[in-house]
């Protein structure tokens, strides 16, 4: 919730004073957003107690995307929920900025919206407000205690909805029960079930919730959660389609951390983050879960480098243990031209040589060594090692130096099993002593992204998926793979990078029926800093020519990112464009076969050269087809059953 004072820093702000519907005698108070699409109404009953509701207006039609909505905290000292009194507003400001971000579906981002201060007291005095944002694509809000005080105070609960206007269609996926490996935000999605939708267990429903009404699409969410609160989910329940904050549960991290957040004064909450749109192209595209975060705190960004990089662990998991077997991976990478080669869990037990070895092997090739570790510490109790580093603070700094004088460019960090307030402070010290000695950071086994990228560019990604690892483990993954790689990237990936490790073209433990063409996709329809590729060594060297060159080149940053077409459940078409290319990515999650006429409008008016690598006749061969593509054609292509296909066009 701290520091207070970052809440307009970096910011140019210009008083509209005036122009927002409010003083001390209303009961009602509006804040639209710049184009004024989006209207944002705060609203007090007759027990004085606040609520909220959104509207989104299209071709001069308004339509309530969100009803009366409940706002409220209770803290230990009192509750901030009826019996609210209306003390004051600030002027409506205009937040007008540009910034630019290292990793992500858009590197350069304008950040402008209206925002709106809200003051309130409660019975006893204690003060209360509530700032809110409105975008053209969204809305977000959050609580603030303003008073200054030293002693420490509790949450104990969040009383913040977000009421669902009218019958629709959700993807969402339950919240994990605590176990010895989550939670991790690593169960499926369900697949457009009805709004309101009791969730499967107490547990409730995790972030983000993606929801189509007959007006709108919406994406739940959360942004800027820092070290002063918790990383919420939602409830069980949702009747009449509100969903409401739930905090983590209490079991989480071996119940060694309180699960309830207390600071001293003043204090602000995370960010509660409705991204809208008539079309679902705007929940893609979106980056407000990046704008509501505080600006980079690393002065100096030269050493971070996203990139591309080998993975032992999926085909081999003992191979960490093996210095040989490592060795394949770093000349793998070399061959490649990816900059980066990861060694994952207990390679401090490798035989056959050691990884300070492996690390100078991989700097003479021109590689950089990634390094996993547990981040236990008594909040979880997994074995793998090394563990009992990334918890200490001394020993986690010490292990930063070391790797840093060795020439190790990043770390894997995993198994955090929980949202607690004391183990998100974890992520944030990792990050802050990461980037003390230019390390990169990998989270795994974690919460969702809520855009800390943008305040600390050396978080290159974050897993909190369900992905390809599970071949290994999941029975399940093999039938429901193709349809959730086409959810994704409407929910999780929309709200930063993730770490799904793709393009598994051979067989783990459980057989994937995804053709080649859906796996190479998925380098282009999966957005991540850092792009662990999965396979084994011999797979890749032995793919043909255009495939191989294309994952030889496949950036992992972009200019831009457009939605060409998709629907959640059913199929995508992406295109990312980088230093004037466009890379397509589209998948089929049907066990139907498609045949794609693909409108390239959004991606300028221009003739193109291209490179469409898909589906041959067999599932697992790939065709190669090098059209030239005319302004206003549109590119046609063919995919099978499960399928897929990429494309180069310049």
């Amino acid at each position: 919730m701290k520091p207070y004072s970052y809440l307009i820093c970096a910011i140019t702000v210009i008083s509209l004073a005036g122009l927002l519907s409010c003083s001390t005698a209303k009961k009602e108070w509006i804040l639209t957003s710049p184009s004024g699409n989006i209207q944002f109404t705060l609203k007090t009953d007759e027990g004085k107690q606040l609520f909220y509701s959104i509207t989104l207006s299209d071709s001069g039609t308004s339509h309530t995307v969100i009803n009366a909505s409940p706002l409220g905290i209770r803290r230990n000292d009192g509750a901030f929920v009826t019996g609210l009194s209306f003390l004051e507003v600030t002027p409506e400001t205009q937040i007008a900025e540009s910034f630019k971000v290292l990793t992500g579906k858009q590197l350069s981002i304008d950040n402008k919206a209206n925002e709106c201060t809200f003051t309130f007291q409660n019975e006893t005095g204690a003060k209360l407000q509530l700032i809110v944002r409105a975008y053209d694509d969204g809305v977000a809000f959050r609580y603030g205690f303003p008073e200054t005080d030293p002693n420490r105070y509790t949450v104990e609960e969040e009383l913040t909805g977000f009421a669902i206007t009218g019958e629709g269609r959700a993807w969402i996926h339950p919240y994990d029960k605590v176990t010895r490996w989550s939670p991790a935000y690593e169960t499926y999605f369900e697949n457009g079930i009805p709004i309101g939708t009791l969730a499967p267990s107490a547990e409730g429903w995790a972030f983000p919730a993606l929801l189509q009404t007959e007006n709108a699409w919406l994406l739940l969410t959360e942004a800027a959660v820092d070290s002063f609160y918790f990383a919420a989910h939602l409830n069980q329940q949702a009747d009449i389609g509100l969903y409401t904050i739930r905090m983590p549960e209490e079991n989480e991290a071996n119940e060694t951390v309180p699960q309830k957040p207390a600071s001293s004064l003043p204090w602000l909450s995370p960010w509660r983050v409705v991204i809208i749109g008539k079309e679902l192209s705007t929940i893609v595209e979106s980056n407000l879960v990046l704008k509501l975060n505080p600006p980079s705190v690393i002065t100096d960004v030269s050493w971070i480098k996203p990139g591309r990089a080998s993975w032992s662990w999926w085909s081999d998991a003992a191979s960490p243990r093996n210095f040989a077997s490592l060795k394949k991976f770093v000349d793998l990478a070399a061959e490649m031209g990816w900059e980066y080669s990861l060694v994952d869990a207990n390679w401090d037990l490798m035989e056959g040589g050691n990884i300070e070895q492996l690390v100078k092997y991989a700097n003479s090739r021109n590689i950089g060594i990634l390094m996993w570790y547990n981040s236990g510490g008594a909040h979880n109790s997994v074995t793998e090692r090394p563990r009992d580093i990334m918890s200490d603070p001394v020993k986690r700094k010490e292990e930063f130096k070391k790797l840093a004088a060795w020439g190790v460019k990043g770390v894997k960090v995993d198994f955090f099993q929980s949202d607690k307030q004391r183990i998100i402070k974890q992520y944030f010290d990792i990050l802050k002593d990461a980037a003390d000695n230019h390390i990169l950071v990998n989270f795994h086994g974690c919460t969702l992204p809520r855009g800390w990228n943008r305040t600390w560019p050396n978080l290159v990604s974050m897993e909190a998926v369900r992905g390809a690892e599970c071949y290994g483990f999941d029975s399940l993954f093999t039938s429901l793979a193709p349809s959730h790689n086409t959810i994704i990237p409407f929910t999780r990936n929309a709200v930063g990078s993730m770490d799904y490790t793709p393009v598994a073209l051979t067989d783990q433990k459980y057989p994937h029926i995804t053709t080649y063409g859906h796996e190479l996709a998925l380098s282009v329809i999966f957005e991540s800093g850092m792009l662990h590729l999965a396979d084994r060594v011999e797979a890749y060297r032995s793919l043909p020519a255009d495939p191989k060159e294309f994952l030889k080149n496949v950036p992992v940053v972009w200019d831009t990112t457009r939605l060409l077409a998709g629907e959640p459940g059913k199929y995508c078409i992406m295109a990312r464009c980088k230093d004037g290319v466009w890379y397509l990515g589209g998948i089929n999650g049907t066990d139907a076969p498609q045949s794609w006429e693909i409108d390239l409008s959004r991606l300028g008016n221009k003739d193109f050269s291209a490179l469409v690598i898909t589906d041959d006749d067999s599932p697992r061969q790939f065709k190669s087809l090098k059209p030239t593509i005319s302004k206003g054609d549109k590119l046609k292509v063919d995919a099978l059953p499960f399928g897929g296909f990429v494309a180069k066009l310049q």
